[in-house]
């Protein structure tokens, strides 16, 4: 296990334009920690320079207080897992976890030991003598994680390692990535475009854009107080319901729809200023509990989902997707009344992106 730190690292390619823009934060000892983010954020740009495999062009990278901007990889005492496996197609599972062991001359009984434990670790004991061509992908996956495994490094760094697997085997294997990080205890920095995935795998998680960590948090915070317009955007399935609103008299106003501002945002919100206006799906019902604010919605489209139905409401001059029981039968064109739970609702500056609170 090891510590890892991000100084105000910085990345440009071109000596002028930044795409990792002063990054500062810190992975404890044991801690599984995700970089999330839409394709061309910089998180596995990031990833690498962690690694050593991408220079670093301002700040430092720091592994158990050690600065490694200057390391090269092999003395980083680092593991990565890649996206395509990068097995040899002509070893065998055995060869192929233990080639790294025997570049640096470790012993071979210490080889073998390594070797089983970590594929009886990743359930793949049995088929050690077999070549990748014969192997699913999800088996081929496990063989890259145990080569990683066998090297006992400080820290295992993921990028991107589940983007092959169709989604029920995705969904497999990150249980499997979770017991093992339970089992192991290890430093693991892992990368994901998958929001699910991250939420689902980590202590904590680095949502990126643009080169830029919009919040660094845990997944409970990340969910239930997002920090940034972008954050709550991206995060949930379906996302935060969000909408133009303008706060007047106390009230806030969401396109037609009126209702009365809590205490804390009537105090803190500027009239004049524009405000984003954010609320969760599930946070959106259709029974009211005390202290809910009730909206007259039409009813747009249903989603039926087996477990749950979502319910597209036109409210004011915008839509609220809310998460509706199974049940639900009314049909599009309906009027009738929903329920917003005032603990539950969100305000971002529309300019800035921030979060009022």
């Amino acid at each position: 296990m090891a510590k890892v730190e991000l100084k105000q690292v910085i990345k440009s390619y071109d000596g002028s334009t930044q795409v990792i823009h002063g990054v500062d934060l810190e992975v404890r000892h044991g801690e599984f920690v995700v970089f999330v983010g839409p394709s061309g954020c910089g998180k596995s740009t990031l990833l690498r320079m962690i690694a050593g495999l991408e220079g670093i062009t301002g700040g430092d990278v720091l592994i158990d207080g050690k600065r490694v901007n200057d390391e090269p990889p092999r003395h980083r005492d680092i593991a990565m897992v890649f996206q395509d496996y990068a097995l040899y197609p002509h070893k065998t599972l055995y060869e192929n976890m233990a080639f790294g062991l025997r570049l640096r001359k470790t012993p071979e009984d210490e080889i073998k030991r390594r070797v089983t434990d970590a594929a009886r670790l990743l359930r793949i004991d049995h088929m050690l003598d077999r070549r990748p061509a014969a192997l699913s992908g999800g088996q081929r996956q496990r063989v890259a994680i145990g080569r990683a495994i066998v090297r006992q490094p400080k820290v295992f760094l993921f990028d991107e390692p589940l983007s092959n697997l169709d989604a029920q085997l995705r969904s497999e294997m990150r249980t499997e990535i979770k017991k093992l990080h339970q089992r192991l205890g290890a430093t693991i920095i892992y990368v994901t475009h998958d929001q699910v995935e991250a939420m689902t795998l980590a202590d904590r998680i680095a949502v990126l854009s643009a080169g830029h960590v919009m919040q660094y948090a845990t997944p409970h915070q990340i969910y239930n107080k997002p920090a940034a317009l972008f954050v709550a955007g991206f995060t949930g399935s379906p996302a935060m319901n969000l909408m133009p609103c303008t706060l007047h008299g106390g009230q806030v106003d969401l396109g037609g729809a009126v209702f009365q501002a809590s205490a804390l945002l009537a105090e803190k919100a500027a009239a004049a200023q524009q405000w984003t206006f954010g609320i969760r799906p599930e946070n959106i019902t259709l029974s009211p509990q005390t202290g809910d604010i009730e909206l007259q919605a039409t009813v747009v489209i249903t989603e039926p989902l087996g477990a749950e139905t979502l319910v597209t409401f036109q409210v004011g001059q915008g839509e609220l997707v809310a998460r509706c029981p199974a049940s639900f039968a009314v049909a599009p064109q309906t009027t009738m009344p929903v329920y917003l739970s005032p603990a539950h609702m969100h305000l971002f500056d529309a300019k800035s992106g921030l979060a009022l609170r």
